[in-house]
């Protein structure tokens, strides 16, 4: 299923990101129940470039006349919609094949409504290799991203820990995928400079970046966070690293985005490690920091003129987790003007029997924005930016 955009967008190209010195920071090992770029032929300073959602091509503009109305620069106002993990494992894999409905079910209009969206592809893309020794493994087929894109998502992340579940035959399938993708993905490359590199993207004349990186202490960061020579996920324990790619990506573009894998699994309150990072990311430039990994929602606002949604939750989910509240679930769309988060609306949803987040209303719908609510106090952020 094709759900049209109400505005186009163009990828964009960028210059080389600088790689600086590290600093780790560190979280939860992979424990809980159910978690938990652009052709080789490219010079490495080339963006990862998405599919234009009005384009039948990966990456470039569209191929639709032109507008006649007056161009728009980078003080319009623009929506951007976030989401939390997706997979398409067990019962979630038929939504590969979802016909009309798409893969994400009806909630998938409302992120397609936003002028760009994302999600945490919570999965490795393969159809080969051995698992890892631990306990939940997660894959997909490359098709994952042409249907995320079909329901309207822009780009996601794939920095986390089940990026990797299926060693390194998956590993090299999923660089292997993210060579020329039909959407833009971020957190894992060829290499570091691949998997710290932005996803850029304009809309309305406004310039957003995407940065993407995993805080959790596991298998996967251990064994196969990318260096300078070896492919794997952009690491978020290199703290100096991230926080210098946030500062690049700012250079490049009007609005910067990092989507974080990060949490104790099960806590709806973020960790000290959470909070420090969040406020590097800000004072490195970050317009809005989203994340996800502790299987529940956690508390959102802003950090000064930073918006941060700690925690999204499962969204598309292939099972239960252990833990109060897990299928309460939705979609945050952000208003960005100016280069600011200025506005947020979210979108409650809970995930049913197949899965699916599916919208809820009425005293469902209440309850959810009330609980989401009462989360706000232990994050130390505020309502409203300052």
């Amino acid at each position: 299923m094709h759900i049209p955009r109400r505005r186009r967008t163009v990828a964009l190209g960028l210059a080389p990101l600088l790689i600086v010195g590290l600093a780790s920071c560190g979280l939860l090992s992979d424990s809980g129940s159910g978690d938990s770029g652009k052709a080789d032929n490219a010079a490495d300073s080339d963006p990862i470039v998405g599919r234009d959602k009005d384009s039948a091509a990966p990456g470039g503009s569209s191929t639709a006349p032109a507008s006649t109305a007056p161009p728009a620069g980078p003080g319009d106002e623009i929506t951007v919609a976030f989401a939390g993990d997706v997979h398409f494992f067990e019962r979630t894999l038929p939504r590969l094949n979802a016909g009309a409905e798409g893969a994400l079910g009806p909630i998938g209009k409302t992120l397609a409504g936003a002028d760009l969206a994302m999600v945490n592809l919570e999965s490795a893309i393969t159809e080969r290799g051995t698992p890892e020794n631990k306990t939940y493994h997660f894959r997909a087929p490359k098709k994952a991203l042409t249907e995320l894109g079909d329901v309207g998502i822009d780009v996601v992340s794939m920095a986390n820990n089940h990026a990797v579940d299926y060693g390194k035959v998956g590993l090299d399938d999923s660089v292997e995928a993210v060579r020329n993708p039909p959407i833009g993905v971020v957190g894992l490359g060829k290499d570091a400079a691949q998997a710290y590199r932005p996803f850029i993207k304009e809309v309305k004349g406004v310039k957003v970046a995407f940065v993407g990186a995993s805080q959790v202490q596991d298998i996967t960061n251990q064994l196969y966070k990318a260096t300078a020579t070896k492919p794997g996920i952009a690491s978020a324990l290199q703290t100096d690293r991230l926080v210098q790619a946030v500062r690049d990506a700012k250079k490049q573009a009007d609005v910067v985005v990092v989507y974080m894998h990060w949490g104790i699994e099960g806590d709806k309150c973020p960790s000290g490690d959470q909070k420090s990072v969040a406020r590097k990311l800000s004072d490195a430039g970050a317009a809005a920091i989203l994340g996800t990994h502790a299987h529940v929602m956690q508390g959102a606002g802003w950090l000064g003129d930073t918006y941060v949604g700690y925690g999204y939750g499962n969204f598309l989910w292939y099972g239960t987790s252990p833990y109060p509240n897990s299928n309460d679930t939705g979609v945050a769309t952000l208003t960005i003007k100016d280069g600011k988060v200025v506005g947020e609306k979210f979108t409650p949803a809970s995930i049913d029997n197949r899965g699916v987040p599916m919208p809820v209303t009425g005293a469902e719908a209440e309850r959810i924005q009330d609980r989401r609510e009462t989360l706000r106090p232990c994050t130390g952020l505020t309502a409203a930016p300052k």
